[in-house]
């Protein structure tokens, strides 16, 4: 359900998600739209004048431009490199607010995700230390050496 504060491009994706089935089938896309929204976007839908919309196009347009305040903006790629675990303090908690930020990015950035992550490491971090002798390729290995060293900082 659509409840007037989250992403309404993340909606309408999840809802055609739903709906794939019956994608071919736009007017029973725009006839089952409404039950996948909450009160606040039911009222917002409720005043659509009669005939005012012509298509199931139209109908996620219209919806992504009267709740357009919730869209969610992407980070820019800066905010990566403004990071220091010194803020965070122990290797889980930065490491789980990197993966957030880092997912909060478009583009493909994984190599300069890895060396932000490395120096933003204390020199004398053991996982700053393995990834300097044997870097890994990607953002996914940079996460399982992570996960490794965070099962040694927890024991």
């Amino acid at each position: 359900m659509y409840n007037g504060r989250t992403d309404p491009v993340e909606h309408v994706s999840h809802f055609n998600q739903r709906m794939a089935v019956h994608s071919k089938n736009k007017a029973l896309m725009c006839k089952v739209f409404p039950s996948s929204l909450g009160p606040v976007a039911i009222r917002w839908f409720g005043g659509l004048g009669e005939g005012s919309i012509d298509s199931f196009k139209e109908l996620t347009r219209a919806f992504g431009s009267h709740f357009i305040t919730c869209s969610k903006v992407s980070q820019p790629l800066d905010s990566l490199l403004s990071m220091t675990m010194r803020e965070w303090k122990t290797l889980k908690t930065y490491s789980d607010k990197y993966r957030e930020m880092f997912n909060e990015i478009n583009g493909d950035f994984d190599n300069v995700a890895i060396r932000t992550f490395k120096v933003s490491l204390p020199a004398e971090h053991g996982l700053r230390k393995s990834l300097t002798r044997k870097p890994v390729c990607n953002v996914r290995q940079l996460m399982d050496r992570i996960d490794k060293y965070k099962q040694v900082e927890e024991d």
